[in-house]
Parts: structure tokens; C-alpha cells; sequence
């Protein structure tokens, strides 16, 4: 019986070795794949901070622009009645 548990020790040894291996994996390609997401959401939001600081610049631009474009027509219009 000693030399029966003796041959099928090996052989527990690296089943038991091969399951560690294979949960060791999962649970660090879990990880791995985590830790990538996290960076690409940090990334996905910087963007979009940053387009909504270029929109909040273009609107301001609009604004300006409808200002200058509404002192010309007055003064345009002012011209026209004058002629």
C-alpha cells in the first residue's frame, strides 16, 4: 500500500499544480484586463474634458462673433436709411 500512495503522490502533485497554474492565470489575466480598461476609461475622460473645454471656448467664439455681426447690420442699417 506504501508504494501504491508513493507512485500516485507525483501525480496529485501536478494536478494539484496544474489547477494552481490555471486559477493563478485567470485570476491575473483578470486583473491585467482590469487594470487596461481602467486606463483606457482614464483616457476616455481626459478626452472628454478636453472637448468639453474647446466647447465651451467655441461657444464663447459664437457669442462674440453674433456680437460683431449685430453692430454691423445696425450700422448697415443705419447707412441704408441714410441713402
Amino acid at each position: 500500500m506504501i508504494d501504491e500512495s508513493a507512485a500516485v503522490l507525483p501525480l496529485w502533485m501536478l494536478i494539484t499544480a496544474t489547477f494552481g497554474f490555471m486559477i493563478g492565470e485567470a485570476c491575473g489575466g483578470v486583473a491585467r484586463i482590469r487594470k487596461y480598461l481602467e486606463q483606457d476609461n482614464d483616457n476616455l475622460r481626459d478626452q472628454l474634458d478636453r472637448e468639453r473645454s474647446s466647447e465651451a471656448s467655441l461657444q464663447q467664439e459664437l457669442k462674440h462673433q453674433r456680437g460683431v455681426l449685430h453692430d454691423i447690420h445696425k450700422q448697415v442699417a443705419t447707412f441704408s436709411k441714410a441713402l
